[in-house]
Formats: structure tokens, C-alpha cells, sequence
């Protein structure tokens, strides 16, 4: 019988490593082709890592909670037919090095590694090592200082365990002080106690924990504005022969096509076309250079019913007529909403739409979707009065107008870019044909 190797998936073009939530399988246990084995997770989505092959599980390499780059062996499966082939044939690299551990704890390997740089000099955490640094009250500024002894400088939970173990022995009073002070000067109005130390409330307040997703999408936030130079110019648009059109075709639309049609694949078909026209706006930036995409896969971000938000990813959009993007995005905001969103969903997104109007927000300012370099934000249509010129003069007139909004990264992208983007996607939707079909 032969061994079949489990891979930590591809997660996306950004993402090189995800945490183990929960096993569904033992070693022993009876596994079918296409059955959930475990889940995990990354700071854009959960997902089920379903078997390669029918056969038994023989090895489990990482326990849960481990971080496991991505590529790397994570089970190993004896299918129900052919030859015994020996496990050395599969083993990469890094579980080479430690074969002794593995065999010696088959279910407990040693800590792997989980943290690190990107090329850019950005540094990047694993969840497993920032929930020890918050628990144990190490401040950013600490933690950008403790050498990684993983790939490309990772730092491991072992890394972190170590740096707290020393600092736990270190008794000298002035050395104490001394450190204590060194950190002080680096972040001034706050020292890494004061960071962590609980607060104390009083009066009727509720206290509710953040959820393991909402904190991987503070940290994904945060990360952004620390590696792109954020700004954001706005322009406001006339979107009456839109609404109009799609108010006279909606029930024509879903009566044909079996699909509800949403102001959503609307706003993608403009955008679409002002990508084609500017294409640096479809680009990511890697250390001194700009990568432009020659795919269009445009993120849409999407409201959880938890409250927390999702980016699934229409990939080559530019490649769908209204009717393919109405059942794109349909189809991925119901993943979304039932959580069933697959890793490939949500990866290798060179765009995002927000709808903020969606919850009657009428503009906003959103953060880039990292490595992206621009979002755009569509705001609340609302009905106004507004100055129209006729051949007979100006004239006043009740008209659907609606701001929209683009933060783009500065490093590559000027205004003057920036602003001529956002109003080439202002022209397309107030230049609406109305008297087209669908």
C-alpha cells in the first residue's frame, strides 16, 4: 500500500502559513477521499483541509494550534491499494531535520517555525506568537526585537518562550532599569505593562472577548497602514440612468437568469473597464518593485452575520458579461454569509470593492486590502437636488447621486492617478445607458 503525503494548502498569493484549528482525524483513523481531515484557519478566512486518497491516517505532523507554513507535510495516509513505499521518500526538508523529534513524539512535535519578515522589511506574526506576546505583556517595539531563529528570520513559539524565559531570570535591579528605561525612550507614552495590564471598569458595562477572527483582522489592518502610504480622494456621481435601468429590468432579470440583481456587478463592470484603461491600479508592490497584474480578480468585501468582514475574490472578472458577475458575486456573499467560503475565494485578489452605503454610510475612507494598492468604496445612493444642464439652460432636478471613494498607496500611485481613476469609475456609472438590455 502506498503513502500519500497531506499539504498545508495554498492559501492565497500573500498568505504563506495558516493555524491548525481542530483535527477531525486520528492516526488510525478511516479517512474517505474529499472528507474534512482538520480546519484552519488564516487571517482572511477558515477553511476544511479535506483527504488526497482513501485510505488510514498514519502520521500526524502538527498539533492544533501549531502555525505550518504553507507546502509543508501535515499527514500522511496509507491508501488501500498498491505498494508499502517508505515514509523517508516523503519527508521534505525542514521535517528531515527533525525526524528524531517526530519519532520519538509521533503526535507532539517540536514547536515549528511561525513568524517572520517579508521581503519588503515589513514584519509579519503569526497568531500563535501574538496571542503569547499579549498574554504575557510584550509590547510591539519588544517583539520586533527578538531575533528569529526560523526561515527568513521567523520567530517560533520557541523564540518567543526563550526571550521570555531569559527576561523571567534576569534579577540584576539595574539591568532592570536599564531595559526598562531602553524601552521607554523607544515608545514613550506607553511601557509594555501599561500596554497589556487589564483595565479596570466600573459602572454597568459589559465586557465581550474578542474572537480569534475580529483580532486577525485588527492585526491585517494594522498591518496595512504600516506598509502603505494611505490616501483617499473622493468625487460624487449621478447614478440616476443606472438606477432607473435596473429598477425596470430587476424582475426581468430574475425571472431569466434565476439570480437577483444587485447594484454590485454594476459598480464591477465600471471598474472593470477603468482597470483596463489605468492598469497600474492593478498592481502590488514587492521591496522596489511594482507588479502589475495582468489578471483582473476583484475582492469584494462582505458584511459576516457576526459582524466581522470577508473579501471573497470574482477572479478574472474582466472576462464575465453582467449575468457571469451576478452569479459571481451572489454565490460567493451566500459562502460568506454560511460560512463556506473555500481558501481559494478569498486569494489572489489584485482589487477590492466596499459597499459602504450598504449600512447607509454616504462616504468613507477604507484601508487597503494588503498587497493590493487600491480599494474603492461605493457610499448610500441618495436622492438630492442637484444643478443639470439642459439645451434650454440650467434647471434644477431630483436626481440619485451617490459619492464614491478610493484610498491607493502613495509609494506608487500620486494623486493625479489616483483621482483620474476615481472619476474615470464616476464617468462609466453616470454614463449609464439605460436603454441597454442585460
Amino acid at each position: 500500500m502506498s503513502i500519500v503525503d497531506l499539504i498545508m494548502p495554498k492559501l492565497g498569493e500573500s498568505i504563506v502559513e495558516a493555524t491548525i484549528l481542530k483535527w477531525h482525524k486520528r492516526p488510525g483513523d478511516v479517512v474517505a477521499m474529499d472528507e474534512t481531515v482538520l480546519d484552519i484557519a488564516t487571517d482572511k478566512v477558515d477553511s476544511e483541509v479535506p483527504s488526497t486518497a482513501d485510505g488510514t491516517i498514519t502520521e500526524i505532523l502538527y498539533n492544533e494550534n501549531d502555525v505550518v507554513p504553507v507546502g509543508e507535510v501535515i499527514a500522511r495516509i496509507k491508501e488501500d491499494n498498491g505498494s508499502d513505499i517508505p515514509l523517508q521518500q516523503f519527508s521534505s526538508a525542514p521535517l528531515h531535520e527533525e525526524a528524531d523529534i517526530v519519532e520519538e513524539v509521533p503526535y507532539q512535535p517540536e514547536e515549528k517555525k511561525s513568524m517572520g519578515n517579508n521581503n519588503s522589511g515589513i514584519r509579519f506574526y503569526s497568531p500563535l506568537v501574538l496571542n503569547i506576546a499579549a498574554s504575557e505583556g510584550i509590547s510591539m517595539s519588544e517583539l520586533e526585537n527578538i531575533e528569529g531563529t526560523g526561515q527568513d528570520g521567523r520567530v517560533s513559539k520557541k523564540d518567543i518562550m526563550s526571550y521570555l524565559e531569559k527576561r523571567k531570570n534576569t534579577s540584576h535591579p539595574k539591568a532592570t532599569e536599564s531595559t526598562h528605561a531602553n524601552q521607554v525612550r523607544e515608545v514613550p507614552a506607553i511601557t509594555s505593562k501599561q500596554e497589556y495590564t487589564p483595565s479596570v471598569y466600573t459602572g454597568n458595562a459589559e465586557i465581550v472577548e474578542m474572537d480569534r477572527m475580529r483580532k486577525m483582522i485588527a492585526r491585517h489592518m494594522i498591518d496595512s497602514q504600516n506598509t502603505s502610504a494611505h490616501v483617499t480622494s473622493f468625487t460624487e456621481c449621478d447614478v440616476t440612468n443606472l438606477v432607473l435601468w435596473r429598477e425596470k429590468v430587476k424582475k426581468d432579470f430574475e425571472k431569466r437568469e434565476g439570480e437577483k440583481l444587485t447594484f454590485t456587478p454594476l459598480f464591477l463592470e465600471a471598474i472593470v473597464k477603468c482597470i483596463k484603461k489605468y492598469p497600474i491600479i492593478n498592481s502590488s508592490v514587492d521591496g522596489d518593485k511594482i507588479i502589475i497584474k495582468k489578471d483582473i480578480n476583484i475582492g469584494m468585501a462582505t458584511a459576516m452575520p457576526n459582524g466581522n468582514l470577508m473579501v471573497p475574490v470574482i477572479k478574472n472578472a474582466d472576462q464575465l458579461n453582467l449575468t457571469g458577475l451576478t452569479k459571481q458575486v451572489n454565490s460567493l456573499a451566500d459562502a460568506a454569509r454560511n460560512n463556506k467560503l473555500k481558501p481559494d475565494d478569498t486569494s489572489d485578489g489584485t482589487f477590492t470593492l466596499t459597499n459602504i452605503g450598504t449600512f447607509g454610510s454616504i462616504m468613507g475612507t477604507p484601508i487597503i486590502n494588503q498587497p493590493q494598492v487600491a480599494i474603492l468604496a461605493v457610499g448610500a445612493i441618495k436622492k438630492r437636488p442637484v444643478v443639470i444642464e439642459t439645451e434650454q439652460g440650467d434647471s434644477i432636478a431630483i436626481r440619485h447621486m451617490m459619492y464614491i471613494s478610493l484610498s491607493y498607496d502613495h509609494r506608487i500611485i500620486d494623486g493625479a492617478l489616483g483621482s483620474t481613476f476615481l472619476n474615470a469609475v464616476g464617468k462609466e456609472l453616470e454614463n449609464f445607458d439605460g436603454k441597454r438590455g442585460f
